[in-house]
């Protein structure tokens, strides 16, 4: 069986085995790549028509009490520079999203413990109260269920939690041993037990990872079965004890792009910054790989480069709220209708 055929049995059954994905992965060339690409663009075009969906990314903190060996916040980098917002600034941030069209906002944030369950509580429900129309994410990390189920509770409609890789030991060669790989599943699936709509993902390229690991991520997000897949290269930040490593590859990443949107076909797949941070067409390329979601930056412009994940993060331009206008004019030449409305995730019927 050809990559090809390997490609059209991913499309037609949305699943490969094991060794399948593996040779994929393995030994895909530029005709493959091109051939994905084209069938991951044709799922898209049928379920979503030309529309990416926008939302306003507001970075709440730069704290984190983990300390993940590839990630510029961890606590152990005393050169990270620090900041949390309060509940006002929050709502500043919203108040000009929803004046720019947003309906869904995107809390992000290290493993902040500032933000404690009353206090999250009611930055989420004073956000419901003010824009009842809007869709709240979150992406603060990991949490016990009964935070979980407060969070829901409040108003919280989605949760972005990656699982970075299902491979018990390279977890622990990305992660100290004071975390928990069970402990971050565990999260996932409790996630989806409450009803948010949940999104996992990884980082193509980090360090030890293999062909297996990558097929595993795929199998385990088959099996999961999630809202939103997020994706992205791995990209170095200086002070980790990766600061040596290069960075993730481009074209593997769109491939795995492409593969994840044929599988699940109705998934909610973002373009992300770290694709923009790699290479200045990759956010544009990332949606012609099937991705339909774009998160342009909300945060108070003093505070985005504090928010340091890794080296040379893009937070200006296009990847701001700020470039708005350009970001729509730039996906409206490519043929993309940026669209404002919650897009909140349904099961699609698709047949190919």
């Amino acid at each position: 069986m050809s990559n090809i055929d390997l490609i059209n049995k991913l499309h037609q059954e949305g699943a490969l085995d094991f060794d399948e994905f593996k040779r994929l992965l393995k030994t895909f060339d530029q005709n493959d790549f091109d051939y994905a690409k084209k069938i991951a663009a044709k799922i898209t075009e049928q379920i979503f028509k030309n529309k990416i969906y926008i939302r306003g990314l507001i970075e709440i903190s730069s704290y984190c009490k983990n300390d993940c060996y590839y990630c510029g916040l961890r606590r152990s980098n005393k050169l990270a520079l620090r900041y949390r917002l309060n509940l006002e600034e929050i709502l500043l941030c919203c108040k000009e999203g929803y004046r720019l069209g947003f309906r869904t906002f995107v809390l992000q944030g290290g493993e902040d413990e500032y933000y404690q369950d009353e206090r999250m509580v009611e930055i989420i429900e004073k956000i419901k109260e003010l824009y009842p129309d809007c869709a709240i994410t979150l992406s603060l990390g990991e949490k016990s269920k009964e935070t979980y189920q407060k969070y829901f509770n409040a108003g919280a409609d989605r949760y972005l939690l990656r699982h970075e890789t299902y491979n018990r030991e390279h977890y622990y060669q990305l992660h100290p041993h004071e975390m928990s790989f069970d402990n971050r599943i565990d999260c996932l699936l409790n996630l989806k037990a409450i009803g948010f709509q949940t999104g996992c993902g990884f980082m193509v390229g980090s360090y030890h990872q293999d062909i297996d690991c990558l097929v595993n991520d795929l199998l385990f997000i088959k099996e999961l079965k999630p809202e939103m897949v997020g994706i992205g290269p791995y990209l170095v930040h200086q002070n980790t004890p990766f600061k040596n490593q290069p960075n993730g590859d481009l074209k593997l990443t769109l491939f795995l792009l492409s593969l994840i949107r044929i599988m699940t076909k109705d998934v909610l797949l973002p373009a992300t910054t770290a694709l923009a941070t790699l290479d200045s067409n990759g956010r544009l390329e990332g949606i012609n790989h099937g991705c339909n979601v774009v998160m342009p930056n909300l945060s108070p412009q003093e505070v985005r480069k504090k928010y340091s994940l890794y080296d040379g993060k893009a937070a200006s331009g296009q990847e701001a709220s700020e470039g708005l206008k350009e970001l729509i004019d730039t996906l409206k030449t490519a043929g993309y209708e940026v669209v404002y409305e919650r897009g909140d995730y349904c099961k699609f019927d698709y047949e190919g």
